[in-house]
């Protein structure tokens, strides 16, 4: 029962993070012990499972793809996107620099955790490292596109952004802002517009079952490497979540309204010069320390609750 409500929990956990741009729940996964599990489950969705459904074999198929781990961790991360999403997107709109200066925080601690578990920090690692960073800068940089609206688009965002979003470093929500449908999607969740939700599920599932088969053999044969890049990811991504922006140019969304388009980013001086709106520098300073604090926090149980694992990717 107890490991049940902490799986929620994290479920809950991975939810909050998908939401924000930038920020991965496969990062909270990693970081939470739950990563390589969560891989091999959804990895176990295959031939031998579509047997064994076909045969009506139910609890031997349960028990092929861990169901009660993925039932109770999809719930929370359900729960979660659902309740969430109207929050978050107050939050972006009234407290942007202290939700930004929050995520800043915990993804930046969040690379050290990644990059903690490379076992041999050899020439090869420190180059796949440093072309992370300079990958993630280059895309994060990158000018969100305008996209079609389209149900083949939605459906292809969706397998998109779901093998992002089980990459520790590499958000979902910044991959559908730059197929210029974060604010699409979010606006489908709040309104609860089945036929949209059903199309971008179906993508998402297409995308998983297909990505995390390759996730898996990337980190049996190359672990060291990939996870290198992917805390490397972390670090360049860091780009997009810097809390002080100017907004260079806004578009319109799907209801008419004027949402940020190009930014760039600022100091938090300049964006008392520039925009003469309020840094609010020590709320940032807090909120990124708060960031840090949880991550350590998170490892701090797992270790508590788990002192004989120490392997957390």
């Amino acid at each position: 029962m107890k490991d049940g409500l902490l799986l929620f929990l994290k479920g809950i956990a991975m939810g909050g993070a998908d939401i924000i741009p930038g920020v991965s729940g496969g990062t909270i996964a990693f970081i939470t012990g739950i990563y390589e599990r969560l891989i091999n489950a959804i990895k176990s969705v295959d031939v031998n499972a579509l047997v064994l459904l076909k045969q009506f074999e139910f609890k031997k198929l349960w028990e092929h793809i861990d169901g009660n781990f993925l039932a109770i961790l999809f719930a929370g991360i359900a729960v979660s996107v659902a309740s969430l999403a109207r929050l978050m997107t107050y939050l972006l709109h009234a407290h942007p620099i202290q939700l930004w200066s929050f995520f800043f925080g915990l993804i930046l601690i969040s690379a050290f955790v990644v990059a903690r578990s490379v076992k041999n920090w050899k020439t090869a690692n420190f180059l796949g490292l440093i072309l992370g960073v300079v990958l993630a800068y280059f895309i994060t940089s990158a000018t969100p596109a305008e996209t079609p609206e389209g149900y083949w688009f939605i459906f292809v965002s969706g397998a998109i952004a779901i093998c992002a979003m089980i990459l520790p470093g590499i958000s979902g929500s910044f991959i559908l802002l730059i197929l210029g449908k974060y604010q699409f999607i979010l606006e489908g969740l709040k309104n609860f517009d089945l036929t949209i939700i059903s199309i971008f599920m179906l993508g998402c599932v297409v995308g998983i079952l297909s990505f995390s088969r390759l996730i898996s053999w990337l980190l049996t044969h190359y672990h060291d490497v990939t996870v290198a890049i992917l805390a490397g990811f972390m670090i360049g991504s860091l780009n997009k979540i810097w809390p002080w922006k100017e907004v260079l140019q806004f578009r319109l969304n799907s209801k008419g309204e004027q949402v940020p388009f190009i930014e760039r980013n600022l100091l938090p001086a300049e964006y008392l010069e520039v925009t003469g709106g309020d840094p609010y520098l020590l709320q940032a300073i807090l909120f990124g320390a708060l960031g840090f604090f949880l991550v350590f926090a998170i490892e701090f149980i797992n270790r508590a609750l788990h002192p004989k694992n120490k392997k957390y990717a």
